[in-house]
C-alpha cells in the first residue's frame, strides 16, 4: 500500500482532500495511470449527500471518482497492447471473468464486480492509480483527456441505444435532459435515429440538448408531452422512447408514447418503486428494456469520437483544478440547470 493524496468521502456530507493508503503495486495483466480528468458523476454527489445508493452504504472512508482519463506510467507483465506514455481512459468495473453473466457476455450485471468509488471500492479522484489492463482504452490522437473522461457517462448513452435495436430513421424520445439523456440522445442520433424529441423542465438543459442537430426540446411545463408526440409523429408515436429522469410521473403516461410495437428502454432509477401500466404495455405489445451501466460499449463509443461523429466537448461545463476537488463537489450539488458536466483536471 502507497500514501497518496485523494479526494476522500469520509462519510455523508463531509469530504477531505488528504492522504489516504491506496494499493499502487502493479501486477500480472495490469497497468499504472497518472490520472489526468476526472468527472464529477451524479452517483458520486449522491453518495456525498445521501450516503448510500441502494444497498451500496459508504462505511468507511472511500476515494470518489470513476469517469477518468489519462496516461499509462508501468506495464506489468503479459500486457501487449498497451505502453507507456500511451493516453487512455478506463472501464471503472471490474467482473469476474469466470462468473455466468460474464460468460453470457453480461458482465455489467455480474453480482461480483468491483466498481470505482463503489462502496467499499476506491475512486480515482487521486494523481494515481492501478488498473486491469482490458479494461483499459487507448484514446486516439485527436481525442482530449476531457473527451477520453466523458467516455464512461455517454456508455451508458451508447447501451441505452444498443438496447433500443434502433433502426435507421426512428423518431425517439427522451425524457429527462440531465447529463445521461442528453448523451442518451446524442447517442441514439449516432445510432442511427432520424429525430429525438426531448423532453425536460429546465429550460437550459434543453437549450443544450438543442445544440445537436435532430433533436427536438419540449419543455413540459408548457407542453404535453403526449400531444407533441402525437403531433410530430401524425398520431403514430414514437418508435423507441428512454426514460432518463428517474420520475416516478414520467410512468404515468409512458405507454402513451410509444408506437405499437415499439420499445421503451428503462435508464433512470426512481428511488421507490413505481405502478406501471402493464394493460397499456400488452395492447400495444410494447418491448420494454433495462440499462444497467453498459457492456462492450467503450470502443464503439471512442470510435465514434475520433471518427467527428460525437462531439460532446459542449457538455464540458466547466473544469476544476484537483486541489478544488470539494468545491466541485459543491458545485454539482447546486444541480444549476445550466450545468450538464463538471470536470476536475487532476494532473498538475
Amino acid at each position: 500500500m502507497t500514501k497518496v493524496r485523494a479526494l476522500v468521502l469520509e462519510r455523508q456530507h463531509e469530504l477531505a482532500l488528504r492522504d489516504i493508503e491506496m494499493p499502487l503495486e502493479v501486477g500480472p495483466g495490469e497497468v499504472k495511470i497518472a490520472i489526468h480528468t476526472v468527472g464529477v458523476c451524479g452517483s458520486d454527489v449522491h453518495y456525498y449527500t445521501h450516503g448510500k445508493i441502494g444497498p451500496f452504504v459508504v462505511n468507511a472512508p472511500m476515494v470518489l471518482g470513476h469517469e477518468a482519463a489519462g496516461t499509462v506510467t508501468e506495464i506489468g507483465e503479459g500486457v501487449t497492447h498497451l505502453k507507456v506514455g500511451d493516453r487512455v481512459c478506463m472501464e471503472p468495473g471490474i467482473p469476474d471473468p469466470n462468473s455466468r453473466a460474464s460468460r453470457l457476455g453480461m458482465y455489467n450485471v455480474d453480482p461480483a464486480v468491483r466498481f470505482w468509488a463503489t462502496p467499499p471500492i476506491h475512486g480515482v479522484l487521486t494523481p494515481e492509480v492501478v488498473h486491469p489492463a482490458n479494461y483499459t482504452f487507448k484514446l486516439p490522437d485527436n481525442v482530449s483527456f476531457a473527451e477520453g473522461a466523458m467516455v464512461e457517462p455517454f456508455a451508458v448513452g451508447m447501451q441505452a441505444a444498443y438496447k433500443a435495436s434502433i433502426k435507421p430513421g426512428d423518431t425517439a424520445v427522451v425524457l429527462g435532459a440531465g447529463p445521461i439523456g442528453t448523451m442518451v440522445a446524442i447517442a441514439a442520433l449516432a445510432g442511427g435515429c432520424a429525430r429525438v424529441i426531448v423532453a425536460d423542465l429546465a429550460q437550459p438543459k434543453l437549450d443544450i440538448a438543442a445544440q445537436y442537430q435532430g433533436v427536438i426540446p419540449v419543455n413540459i411545463r408548457e407542453k404535453n408531452i403526449v400531444e407533441e408526440v402525437a403531433r410530430l409523429t401524425d398520431g403514430w408515436g414514437a418508435d423507441v422512447v428512454f426514460e432518463c429522469s428517474g420520475s416516478p410521473h414520467a410512468w404515468k403516461t409512458i405507454m402513451d408514447l410509444p408506437r405499437p410495437g415499439g420499445t421503451i428502454v428503462v435508464v433512470g432509477l426512481p428511488v421507490e418503486p413505481v405502478a406501471v401500466d402493464i394493460a397499456g404495455a400488452s395492447t400495444k405489445e410494447l418491448r420494454i428494456e433495462n440499462v444497467f451501466r453498459y457492456a462492450h460499449q467503450y470502443d464503439r463509443a471512442i470510435a465514434l469520437f475520433a471518427s467527428g461523429k460525437v462531439d460532446l466537448k459542449p457538455l464540458i461545463s466547466e473544469t476544476f483544478a484537483f486541489e478544488d476537488s470539494i468545491a466541485a463537489f459543491d458545485r454539482a450539488v447546486e444541480a444549476r440547470p445550466s450545468d450538464v458536466k463538471l470536470q476536475i483536471r487532476v494532473a498538475q
